[in-house]
């Protein structure tokens, strides 16, 4: 029987698992998505691949996993519900994963009014707890009008986003529960930047026994700039930001006036606050691993994974 993918092998074992993500080009620049797999490949277990994040048209989550499979890689697909009916939804995983992409992380969509063509039309067919019993469904080996498949089922390893911050913040865990329940095998949190709000959620998670029935991965963003802080505490919906994160960024370059001194020091601080984020996660009960989301940086996560000392990944098991 084929081995599940190289992240369902890693979390499935209990160890600490490190995900990263990978933004496609607006364009067919598969050399791009090489480069930046060749940058992520050791250093992490998996990668996401974006769908037309932000609303805005890129290559495609899947032509871009597909690259990265063909390099012997463990692409995660993003799927948003905004873009594909059901129809479409399926279509799509089943292409996927003739080419052996496994992950699927299921995702509402960033609306369409923030992107390049806020002129489209939402699709929203079913929304993302539809989306993962969609999933399961298809690891059965039924499409969701309960028709069988036509052949084997593929073997899917199932994903989910999870905000620990969005308010109100006493129904965050029961929204987890839901995901878990609609057949969520991993989570990917938002940015843990407050630690004490996310203990609590994980420590309302574990009362509820959720830590063992999927593996949770606490979201990691290395802040490139004050400014990038700044505009993250005050203008990114389900996000809370602590202002002394902000006011360290911001202190990283004070009395600096050289542009590329102040870049430096600002990146070295936002690793070294990110590097600090891991630390305290990877001690808090059921956190299974991290998902680095270094946005349009991603050459800075092999710096970030090795800092936080997570280099020696395990090694990747071959294809069987």
């Amino acid at each position: 029987m084929k081995a599940g993918s190289n992240l369902e092998q890693v979390l499935e074992k209990g160890l600490f698992a490190v995900t990263a993500e990978l933004g496609p080009k607006q364009g067919v620049d598969a050399a791009d998505i090489r480069h930046k797999a060749g940058l992520l490949k050791d250093y992490c277990d998996a990668m996401n691949i974006t769908d037309n994040q932000t609303a805005v048209v890129r290559m495609s989550s899947i032509g871009a996993a597909i690259i990265v499979r063909q390099m012997g890689l463990d692409p995660v697909i993003q799927i948003v519900c905004r873009d594909r009916n059901r129809l479409a939804i399926q279509a799509d995983v089943l292409g996927a994963a003739a080419h052996d992409v496994m992950n699927v992380l299921a995702l509402t969509g960033d609306h369409q009014t923030m992107g390049n063509h806020p002129q489209a039309k939402n699709v929203h067919d079913i929304d993302s707890l539809q989306l993962l019993q969609c999933l399961k469904g298809l690891r059965e080996g039924r499409f969701m009008n309960g028709d069988p498949l036509k052949t084997a089922p593929p073997k899917l390893f199932i994903g989910a986003a999870a905000n620990p911050f969005g308010g109100p913040l006493e129904y965050r865990v029961s929204r987890l529960a839901k995901k878990i329940n609609a057949g969520a095998d991993f989570i990917q949190t938002q940015p843990v930047f407050d630690m004490d709000i996310f203990k609590r959620y994980m420590e309302d998670a574990r009362e509820r026994g959720l830590h063992e029935k999927t593996h949770i991965l606490a979201g990691i963003i290395p802040m490139k700039s004050a400014a990038m802080a700044k505009y993250m505490r005050d203008n990114v919906a389900g996000v809370i930001l602590p202002d002394d994160k902000v006011n360290r960024m911001a202190n990283s370059i004070k009395g600096i006036e050289d542009k590329e001194e102040k870049k430096k020091r600002q990146a070295e601080e936002g690793v070294k606050i990110a590097c600090e984020e891991i630390e305290q996660v990877r001690e808090i009960k059921g956190v299974h691993g991290i998902h680095i989301m270094a946005v349009a940086w991603e050459e800075i996560v092999p710096k970030v994974v090795s800092k936080a000392n997570l280099k020696e990944r395990p090694k990747r098991l071959p294809d069987n």
